[in-house]
């Protein structure tokens, strides 16, 4: 298999919210990796889930928070917060959004395949 390198500064596809942020994603080797920047005031539950029409996340997501703030809410009722140098193991059946006032960027190498894609 030969190396591929991509650059988030020409992603394959980028996945706009509504509102506040947007997803780059890049396919490699069969697998995709995002970039997602989730601007202040972006909540999951406001500015994806009318993209996703599920009542929560159903996407699992594994990466690194490299600024930013951003709590997460299961369905279960348990809570995390996540900052910059954080790594995170994210299951599928939450709502998330930002704290603070500062954009939160985060790698995502999880279950990305239709995550904040419009039909």
């Amino acid at each position: 298999m030969p190396t591929v390198v991509k650059n988030f500064n020409s992603p394959d596809e980028t996945r706009p919210f509504d509102g506040k942020g947007k997803a780059d994603v890049c396919n490699l080797a069969g697998k995709v990796v995002g970039r997602g920047v989730f601007e202040p005031g972006w909540k999951w539950s406001e500015n994806v889930k009318p993209i996703a029409g599920t009542d929560s996340c159903k996407f699992s997501h594994l990466g690194y928070c490299m600024a930013g703030r951003m709590k997460v809410y299961m369905d279960d009722g348990s809570q995390a917060e996540i900052g910059p140098g954080d790594v995170f193991a994210i299951p599928a059946g939450h709502d998330a959004e930002i704290v603070g006032e500062e954009s939160c960027v985060m790698l995502d190498f999880g279950d990305l395949g239709d995550y904040a894609k419009r039909s």
